[in-house]
Formats: C-alpha cells, structure tokens, sequence
C-alpha cells in the first residue's frame, strides 16, 4: 500500500502496511461506525493501488450511498466506479452488485487481478433482505435466515487463483448504526474475511486520522505477506504500542511516520 511520493504526506497506507497488510486475493472488512472515515481510507486504498499496482482492475462499488460521496469518488479515483443511490430501490442495488461481481469473474477468468473496493456491505446485504422472497424465518432485527447467502457469495468470491488471476475485494462493514439489523449482519460477515480493520469513533472525535483500533485490526497469516525480518520488527512494534490507549498508540505511531519517509526507514530508527 505504501506509496514512494514524497509529496505524499498521507500515512494511511503506510498504516496499513503495518498493522494489517493486504495482499492479492484479499478478503478484507473495515468495521466502521459513522462518520469515522471510512470512505476516505477506501480512497487511499484506491490511489495506493493506482500508484503500486496500475495493471490491476479497479471496480469501486457503491450501494445506497449519498450521490455527492459517488461524484467525490468519481472524480478522485481512476478505477471503475459503479454505484446505487439511496434512492434507488433495493432491487436496482442488487442487480449492480451482481453485475460487478460476475464481470470481475470475467476478468479474473483471464487472469487479470481485479480489486473490487465495496462500500458498505451491510446496506448491500440489506438490499438482498428486501429483495429476497420470504423463507419465513427471521433471525433477530428483522433478517430473513436466506438473505445473507448471496451477499456472503459476494464476499466469498474474493480469492487467488493458482496459475491464474486473483480476486481482491476489500469492504466496509458498519456497526453502531443504532440497528439491531446492522449489527446482526456485521456479526454473520465477522470472521468470514482474512483481514480486519477497525475503526474507533473516539480517534474520528479526536481527529486522529486514520481512526483505526491497532491492537484490534489485524490480518491472517501476514507471514505470507511480509518477510521474516519485517515480521519481527512489526511485532515488537505491537508489543511497544499495547499498553497504551487505543488513541495514544495511533498518535504515537502517526508522529513516528511523520519523521520518517518510508516504512524501511521507520524500521530502521526501531534499531536505533
């Protein structure tokens, strides 16, 4: 994620190469209560892999959002945007769902890496409550027991394939929302991704930004994704940083960035 731009003074991505690196074929939840700045780590994700990955197909998806977030979004990204405002109806977001979802099969079929960038799935599995015929049986807050299988295939679809393409989506989950449903729906897609990030409503209150929880955010198997003697640096830098508060460790660490340019120059001043 990382970007070589010294002009860049963002430290989002170099964040994220810390705390939860992501790599092809991805399957990646950001967990985000309102108004934390979600949408705008999706745009640094964006331009990261505009600038380190410029073969790779970018699909941002957006579903029941505000219209001036998708002109925003537009007009920032080079990727493919395709969206559904929130006053579209559900069916009209299920059928955009579907059709990006099936083309970046398409795509990873010939074996083009695709990273769909999906903002938020909790309104898309709702959208397929909505649409879904009635099974008769209703989890808590009002779920149909069928509805969350086809957005959890969505999810699913994320994946690298051996000798081929890969598939990489990476989506935001909301949560304190106030309803029942969206916390049943965050808690079906829990542990369902191979990389989490999460983000704290006290940092965005503060303005730290990027608000995300260190110790709680996180990604599986990263020794697949960073060698060994990076692995040891960033876990002792856990280490240093899990005593203190959830906003005193991001501070912490963005004033640490801040005096470095790059990631392997932060390491380096670990030794020091």
């Amino acid at each position: 994620m990382e970007v070589a731009d010294p002009a860049r003074k963002d430290t989002t991505s170099r964040i994220l190469d810390i705390v939860a690196p992501l790599g092809k074929g991805q399957r990646a939840l950001i967990v985000a209560p309102p108004r934390t700045g979600k949408t705008m780590m999706l745009q640094n994700i964006a331009h990261s892999i505009e600038a380190n990955h410029p073969e790779a197909y970018l699909i941002v998806l957006l579903v029941d959002e505000r219209p001036e977030e998708v002109t925003d979004m537009d007009r920032s990204v080079r990727g493919e945007v395709v969206s559904s405002t929130f006053d579209e109806p559900a069916t009209r977001h299920v059928q955009v769902a579907e059709m990006v979802i099936e083309k970046a099969k398409r795509l990873v079929e010939h074996k083009r890496d695709v990273v769909i960038l999906l903002d938020s799935i909790t309104r898309l599995a709702r959208a397929y409550n909505t649409v879904v015929p009635s099974s008769g049986k209703v989890l808590t807050g009002g779920v149909d027991a069928n509805a969350l299988q086809r957005p959890k295939r969505f999810f699913g679809a994320a994946r690298n394939i051996e000798f081929g393409g890969s598939l990489t989506i990476i989506a935001t989950a909301l949560i304190d929302t106030g309803s029942r449903m969206d916390e049943v729906i965050f808690e079906e897609f829990k542990g369902t991704g191979n990389s989490e990030i999460i983000l704290d409503r006290k940092l965005a209150d503060k303005r730290t930004w990027p608000s995300m929880d260190i110790a709680r955010s996180g990604t599986r198997k990263e020794e697949l994704l960073v060698d060994r003697a990076t692995l040891a640096k960033m876990w002792v830098l856990r280490r240093i940083l899990s005593p203190m508060g959830t906003a005193d460790a991001m501070e912490f660490l963005v004033d640490k960035l801040k005096t470095t340019k790059t990631n392997e120059d932060f390491f380096a001043s670990m030794n020091t």
